[in-house]
């Protein structure tokens, strides 16, 4: 269960992975989730995914598609649908300067990860983000593991002290 009053940890759901290696992340954004009762039990099991899913405009707000939250077992005919699009609950400003910045700037809204508040809110953080190109992907890598390597090196260097 996730810890209550100030100061708490937010208990991680589902984490996005993916979506570092495939984009630059230039902002992250919190947000809250419209979810069906159903919803919530399955998430405070611990089973959702969100590899798949984005964030988009759909009536003037802002909403998460194709995120998995399997159905909760004991809700019976009262689940949900596991994919439905859900509502994101943000200020009217930030809903606006967020569809700006996609609409002209050609960026995207991805979640990279979906977790309990310490209040125990089910929260999205969402990234505000420009896509990688193979170049990017590569060079990327090849950071990751010259750092590696460094550390290696460095690590090696001191037992022979």
């Amino acid at each position: 269960m996730a810890t209550s009053g100030k100061g708490g940890e937010r208990r991680v759901v589902a984490v996005n992975r993916r979506a570092t290696h495939d984009y630059t992340i230039e902002e992250r954004i919190e947000a809250g989730l419209e979810l069906a009762g159903s919803e919530v039990k399955s998430l405070r099991q611990g089973r959702a995914q969100i590899a798949e899913a984005h964030a988009g405009e759909m009536g003037g707000e802002l909403w998460l598609f194709n995120a998995y939250i399997p159905e909760y077992g004991a809700a019976n005919r009262f689940n949900h649908e596991t994919r439905r699009p859900r509502k994101l609950l943000l200020r009217r400003r930030e809903i606006e300067r967020l569809k700006g910045a996609v609409q002209r700037k050609g960026m995207t809204l991805v979640p990279l990860q979906l977790y309990f508040s310490p209040r125990g809110w089910a929260k999205v953080e969402l990234g505000l983000a420009r896509g990688k190109t193979l170049y990017d992907k590569r060079a990327a890598t090849r950071d990751r593991d010259w750092q590696r390597e460094r550390e290696r090196l460095l690590k090696g260097d001191r037992r022979g002290d």
